[in-house]
């Protein structure tokens, strides 16, 4: 099971880091949705999602209670984000604060906790996971706009445009793809990162984006050239494309969405 909150630090949180129920107090919950406490003036605006795993009960039917989880995500990651940020202000990184959200939600979890995901933007967030708890995954999200023809050489025209519908347009047509980047590390590099942002996402912007962006991947891409671009391909390309190329972290899985309903993923062979 999963739940997830969506809190912000400000500077009046931070200095009431320590303080028990004070938090309700001085910020009542207005909107659960957006966000509690709310975002006031510019401050971090974050998404934290917690999975539990066990057996339901027999009665209830729930795993657990999810204001349970609500009260124990707000009670624990709220305080040490704060003093972390307190702490370390601009310094403070994702993983950092990850490292010390998942050690110290499993020491207070009634329940076996598996996995911890921390968005810092909307298109860049942080992961540990029970069977690798030593390595922090990081991910952020690219997008490139390109057209494509969803056409097999080796089928006939008609078989083709049965098969493909409107995808077989002789001239193509196009998407926004999201493309989201996920990269892991055991061992921190010397700043207590996985790989640095701008060092991240130089490597795909020139191995992926410069590549596919605003191209026609049948004529303009050497791998479609007979490799028909659905969105599994497409996303089994950019794999072969970025796998070894980040250093010591490592390319964990990439994630393509060709529309806000469809996505493929792919973590190597």
């Amino acid at each position: 099971m999963t739940r997830e909150i969506r809190f912000s630090i400000d500077r009046d949180w931070a200095t009431a880091a320590h303080g028990e129920d004070g938090f309700a107090r001085a910020h009542p919950i207005s909107n659960s949705w957006g966000g509690w406490p709310s975002a006031v003036g510019i401050a971090p605006y974050l998404v934290l999602q917690i999975s539990v795993e066990g057996t339901p009960d027999d009665t209830t039917g729930y795993l657990v209670n999810i204001q349970l989880l609500d009260q124990l995500l707000r009670q624990t990651a709220l305080p040490a984000t704060a003093t972390l940020l307190r702490q370390s202000g601009v310094n403070l990184t994702g993983e950092a604060l990850m490292r010390q959200l998942w050690t110290t939600l499993r020491e207070k979890a009634e329940w076996a906790v598996v996995g911890l995901q921390l968005w810092t933007t909307p298109y860049l967030s942080y992961a540990i996971q029970k069977d690798r708890a030593d390595m922090i995954e990081v991910t952020q999200t690219f997008e490139f706009s390109a057209s494509h023809r969803l056409h097999v050489n080796g089928m006939s025209d008609e078989d083709n445009r049965r098969y493909f519908g409107k995808c077989n347009n002789l001239n193509g047509h196009g998407h926004n793809y999201r493309v989201e980047v996920t990269v892991g590390r055991a061992e921190m590099d010397a700043a207590g990162r996985v790989i640095a942002l701008p060092e991240f996402e130089a490597i795909t912007k020139r191995c992926v984006i410069d590549v596919l962006d605003h191209k026609h991947l049948n004529a303009d891409v050497p791998e479609f050239a007979e490799l028909n671009p659905s969105v599994e391909n497409i996303t089994m390309v950019i794999w072969d494309k970025l796998a070894n190329q980040f250093g010591a972290a490592k390319l964990r899985k990439v994630r393509v969405w060709e529309t806000a309903k469809t996505y493929a993923e792919y973590a190597g062979a």
